[in-house]
């Protein structure tokens, strides 16, 4: 064969690997490049995932942080406080307790006597035995509201609360000492008064344990 020829030929088979190997050198870079986008973009759609599940569980905390507490309760004989108190501890609540401005003596507090004090209020639904301190609960958006339970029913000085108020708005959770009565007729009592979120309330022993297994039934 013509040395020529010979030549020829290997120059088109220099020309036509250089080519072929151009190509195949652009494809695996290409292909690199695209696996290097997708690998970024899912790194960032993690780091995005991450960022949002981070905000989420800030919300969350927040949420918890401004949920403050309170409880708020009238005692005459002492009962009430106790149950009060062991709630506080519980929820690392604010207390207050709600103080007559007339003390009931224990003269006032006969059942029996149709003269009592106590007696004449409760027969009276008009009755609002003045309070003698100053609460503010206006900070607070769940409120843990106590009392005894007389003749059935709340103290008149709890609807005296009530009504010198604003709890509209708030979430309050009534709970009662009583020897036997229940507190539903209490509860009736209360709902009453409208725009408050009731949750259902308890009457509740002077037994801390009882106490604090109720508490923790509330999720609060």
């Amino acid at each position: 064969m013509d040395k020529k020829i010979i030549a020829l030929l290997i120059a088109v088979l220099v020309v036509v690997l250089s080519v072929g190997g151009y190509f195949i050198i652009n494809s695996i870079s290409s292909n690199k490049e695209e696996s290097n986008k997708e690998e970024n973009t899912s790194s960032s759609s993690k780091i995005e995932e991450n960022n949002n599940i981070q905000n989420q569980n800030t919300v969350k905390k927040e949420d918890t942080l401004d949920k403050k507490v309170a409880v708020v309760y009238f005692s005459a004989t002492g009962t009430t406080r106790n149950v009060a108190e062991f709630i506080k501890d519980e929820m690392k609540a604010d207390i207050f307790e709600i103080i007559p401005k007339e003390k009931y003596t224990d003269e006032d507090l006969t059942y029996n006597n149709s003269n009592s004090r106590a007696t004449k209020e409760q027969n009276d639904k008009n009755a609002r035995p003045e309070i003698g301190n100053n609460i503010d609960v206006s900070n607070y958006n769940v409120i843990f509201l106590g009392y005894p339970i007389w003749w059935g029913d709340t103290p008149r000085i709890i609807q005296t609360f009530m009504e010198s108020h604003e709890l509209k708005g708030k979430t309050v959770i009534p709970f009662c000492t009583s020897g036997s009565s229940s507190i539903t007729e209490s509860e009736n009592t209360l709902k009453k008064y409208e725009g408050i979120n009731w949750i259902s309330g308890k009457r509740l022993t002077n037994s801390k344990d009882d106490v604090l297994s109720w508490v923790k039934t509330l999720n609060i």
